[in-house]
């Protein structure tokens, strides 16, 4: 059920919200710095937490993967917003940060994409011919 989970979500976000106003204010800013994050990186931690101890129900696991799904997209749309019209107003510098940042980013892209040298696929494969008996399955098909 999607609405499993949206409480604890919420109290994420309240108190991410809470802390990046607090952030803000102590560094001099009259802004939110890094709230979502802060509530995402909180919800991540409080979800493992919970599900470690067994105590978040099956429904309610399923609705905060559903809502995380949809929270990380829509919440860095509208930051994204917000963001490029902080750069606009800045100039040229801030711009130029900017895509600096998404060309180093894209540059990592295969790097970070190479991991290990066994992928997953690879684990599944190797596992599901432990389970049909490997090479030497000599078992007949009988009707």
């Amino acid at each position: 059920m999607v609405i499993f989970g949206v409480a604890l979500l919420a109290i994420c976000m309240l108190i991410g919200v809470f802390l990046g106003e607090i952030l803000g204010l102590s560094i001099g800013i009259e802004a939110n710095v890094g709230g979502i994050g802060l509530a995402m990186i909180i919800l991540i931690l409080l979800v493992d937490y919970l599900k470690k101890r067994d105590k978040l129900s099956q429904p309610a696991q399923e609705g905060l993967s559903f809502w995380s799904a949809m929270y990380i997209p829509i919440v860095i749309a509208m930051s994204a917003n917000q963001n490029v019209a902080g750069a606009l107003d800045g100039g040229p510098l801030a711009i130029m940060a900017g895509v600096v940042a998404v060309v180093i980013s894209w540059m990592l892209v295969p790097l970070l994409s190479k991991g290990g040298s066994e992928t997953a696929i690879d684990k599944t494969v190797e596992e599901k011919t432990i389970i049909i008996g490997g090479e030497d399955y000599n078992a007949r098909n009988i009707k």
